[in-house]
């Protein structure tokens, strides 16, 4: 194996490539990691801190960034008192982004070897993972950590090229125009793969043609582009190309195709012989992308021979984090599936993301790095746990026990993970956040069903980068310094509130919302630090939120005297308080006339102090209410008005729900409340496509039953066979949700992405489906509702709305939390 050697830079050498200006007190300090989020520091000396331009000035996170030990910084502000950080230094840009794209643009000049790009609309992760699965045996190869290939990751991940590998293979992703140029700069790829033009993205191109044209600009300097052959067209252009094609002839010409129970054969035409593939996958996606693999491997000159054992021994690509209860009050973040030291890095900053547990846990196996000296390797391993901050670390792998002296003394080793099931104390394990993270062939997946909590099968999947999308969306609509209030409330409408109260904090929301006192003091005891309102306080539950920092809102004046009282009798100062005032929903909050009462007691409260006033809109996604929420608006402005003229100080004003942030732009105050569009549903139509799906709902099938014609479902036989059929029995039923009135026709699920139809009535714990049409088999995943077949879809079935859909979810069914 190679040495570890990395392209040595100085802060010298990086200003004076990117900088307009610098003030070097550590001229000579050494370069190794590109910093972009101040929460994720892998080796602070050696970091180099890029103050992004985004929503939040990042210039902010200098002063504890520098407490925490990083010492260079690349800023825009001209302005910025330096002479607070003595020991720092300081690149002065015109752009943060464009200033790392250059330095990562530089770097890759001093490599010489191949580099593959790759570009699409889908598949980009999936083909360069398997490709570096068929390639690693030969070749010492580094590529896009998980899904980096957007303009900042693109950077980051080019910045990993050493001269330890012989191949590079990079993702690029664009969503408009005008992108892929600076990412073609950066990659240089000497070899170019296109692998398909769909949907995604469509918003920012005028047409198909345009992004396809666009994403064909990252190949103009390859010297060979692979593609299929019905993107001939567009790219004749480019001088050298390679073509697939599943019906027209191509230089690998596909001509038949056989999928059976779990692996699919695949013939095709190559320079006039006859040659075949077989893949352990059947999906038209993994066909695909198995072809782009088989091309690209031909292209390069692999056998066939070789080619046919490795391609039967591809593996899943696991894409996503999965965040799930276990065992001992703890939870578990499975990535069982996936060994490199990225991935490791990545992995590891979102276990730091989890604040429900005192504990943090690594279960780590051996890692399978191509090209890396293992002395190297395993010393940077131990360095990256100890300065992200793990508590306890559990090696698996004659590797990692073989370099145990390189990590804590508290830390345990094991030879394989029989050993380890066999050899563990499992009570040990109490309240903790436990990352389970493995090479595949150590099957971490019997630790994972070890440590997970054992609960009924339906679960309901919840994708965290959704909900980070859907933020990003809404924040995205703000003026500039308007805060965001989250609503997490009702068990963060049915998705859970521990998990994406951690993620909302993590992501920058400035205050968080419950309904009662109790989730208020679950989400503190979980580790959430930022402001919380609670909207619904019970008289008896003041004194547990003054000690867990909660601020209630108060709508009366009897709550608001019965508060007074107990922060009088307990000397308290300084208490936060949230007025609710009702300018027209008519539920909660002071009316207009009883404004004058409520400023005169609160004139009296030298110790109370109001943090907001707020109201909501009764019908601000509607349009045939305009006029009423116009008026709504126009009262809650005159009255906070009165109320900081006589009250003498500002506070924070709120009246904007989800579907205001968009609709009212001119409401949103200084604050707004975020509510059921983080979950991906919003009431304005017209938001609702640019939305992600965050939950989805999927069961099992447990029995399929062969019936006759005139052959009775379920209790009262209210279903009845119309012909000779089939149906199947799945695990849900209305203790988990599924409501009876969904029974006879009236609700779908999708099987295999296709509809069907309920038959009978809806039982507590299971549901009959009418799958007479299709093929399916007992174990078959069944989707309730999710990105094919929506809750708006499930919700209008019931004549009801999507929020009664996803906070009737039962606790019984598993929340599962993915993070891609």
């Amino acid at each position: 194996m190679k040495e570890l050697f990395y392209t040595i830079y100085t802060i010298q050498n990086i200003s004076e490539t990117i900088g307009l200006k610098y003030l070097l007190n550590r001229p000579h300090q050494t370069i190794k990691n590109l910093l972009t989020d101040s929460r994720k520091i892998t080796d602070a000396p050696s970091s180099l801190f890029f103050a992004l331009e985004g929503k939040r000035d990042a210039h902010q996170f200098i002063e504890n960034l520098y407490k925490l030990g990083v010492r260079s910084f690349v800023i825009t502000k001209q302005d910025f008192l330096t002479a607070s950080f003595p020991k720092a230094n300081f690149i002065w840009v015109s752009n943060a982004l464009k200033a790392m794209q250059e330095l990562a643009k530089s770097h890759r000049t001093h490599f010489d070897y191949p580099v593959i790009g790759i570009t699409g609309s889908n598949g980009k992760t999936i083909v360069k993972e398997w490709l570096y699965q068929l390639m690693v045996p030969d070749k010492e190869i580094i590529r896009s950590p998980k899904s980096y290939n957007s303009q900042m990751g693109v950077s980051l991940s080019v910045w990993q090229m050493t001269n330890q590998y012989d191949l590079g293979i990079f993702e690029a992703g664009i969503s408009t125009k005008n992108e892929m140029d600076v990412l073609e700069g950066i990659i240089q790829p000497t070899i170019g793969i296109l692998t398909n033009i769909g949907d995604a993205h469509d918003e920012g191109f005028n047409n198909r043609e345009e992004k396809l044209g666009e994403k064909l600009k990252l190949f103009k300097h390859s010297k060979i582009l692979i593609l299929n052959e019905k993107y001939i067209g567009e790219s004749q252009k480019l001088k050298n190309i390679f073509t697939w094609s599943l019906t027209e002839k191509a230089n690998l010409q596909i001509i038949d195709i056989d999928k059976k129970e779990n692996q699919t054969a695949i013939k095709a035409k190559y320079q006039e012989n006859e040659i075949q593939i077989n893949i352990p996958f059947t999906s038209q996606s993994s066909i695909e992308n198995a072809i782009i693999c088989w091309a690209t491997l031909l292209y390069l000159g692999y056998t066939q021979n070789i080619i046919e054992k490795r391609m039967m021994n591809l593996l899943p690509v696991k894409m996503r984090l999965e965040l799930k209860k276990g065992i001992n009050q703890s939870d578990i973040i499975d990535d069982s599936y996936n060994s490199d030291f990225s991935s490791l890095d990545i992995a590891i900053d979102f276990l730091n993301q989890q604040n429900q547990h005192p504990t943090k846990t690594l279960i780590l196996s051996d890692i399978y790095q191509s090209g890396i000296n293992e002395n190297e390797l395993y010393k940077n391993v131990a360095q990256l746990i100890k300065n992200k901050g793990v508590d306890k670390f559990i090696g698996i792998g004659e590797e990692l026990k073989k370099h145990q002296l390189f990590f804590e003394k508290n830390s345990l080793f094991f030879n394989n993970t029989e050993d380890f099931l066999k050899g563990f104390n499992w009570d040990s394990i109490i309240n903790e956040t436990i990352l389970i993270k493995g090479a595949r062939h150590f099957e971490f997946e019997k630790i994972s069903k070890k440590l997970s909590l054992k609960i009924h099968e339906t679960v309901l999947e919840i994708n965290l980068n959704a909900i980070v999308n859907n933020l990003n969306h809404y924040k995205s609509k703000l003026k500039p310094g308007v805060k965001l209030m989250a609503m997490v409330k009702a068990f963060a409408y049915g998705s859970g509130s521990e998990e994406i109260a951690n993620l909302l904090q993590h992501n920058g929301v400035d205050y968080l919302s419950v309904a009662y006192a109790d989730e208020g003091i679950e989400l503190r005891e979980a580790g959430i630090t930022i402001p919380i309102m609670v909207l619904g306080p019970e008289v008896s539950s003041f004194e547990a939120m003054v000690n867990y920092n909660l601020e209630p809102e108060i709508y009366s004046l009897r709550i608001l005297k019965a508060f007074a009282d107990l922060v009088s009798s307990k000397n308290l100062n300084n208490q936060s308080i949230h007025i609710k005032l009702d300018t027209g929903m008519h539920r909660l909050g002071f009316m207009e006339d009883e404004v004058d009462e409520l400023l005169s007691f609160l004139k009296q409260q030298a110790n109370i102090k109001v943090k907001t006033m707020f109201s909501h809109l009764a019908g601000s996604e509607s349009e045939k209410h305009h006029d009423y929420t116009q008026h709504q608006i126009d009262l809650f402005s005159k009255i906070t008005s009165k109320f900081e003229t006589e009250l003498g100080y500002t506070f924070l004003k709120h009246i904007s729900n989800t579907s205001a942030i968009t609709k009212w732009p001119k409401a949103q105050f200084e604050m707004v409340r975020l509510g059921i569009g983080l979950y991906g549903i919003e009431g304005v139509v017209e938001e609702q496509h640019r939305l992600a799906n965050v939950a989805t709902l999927k069961t099992t099938i447990s029995q399929i039953k062969h019936l006759k014609k005139g052959d009775t479902i379920g209790y009262g036989r209210s279903g009845v066979m119309q012909k000779d059929g089939k149906i199947a029995t799945v695990k849900i039923g209305y203790a988990d949700g599924f409501p009876r009135i969904l029974g006879n026709g009236k609700g779908e699920m999708l099987i295999n992405n296709q509809k069907v139809k309920t038959i009978g009535n809806i039982c507590m714990d299971m549901t009959m489906l009418d799958v007479s049409d299709i093929a399916v088999n007992t174990g078959d995943d069944v989707v309730v509702f999710g990105e094919d077949l929506s809750v708006y879809e499930m919700a209008k079935n019931m004549d009801t709305i999507p929020y009664e859909v996803i906070t009737n979810i039962s606790q019984r069914v598993k929340r599962v939390y993915y993070y891609e």
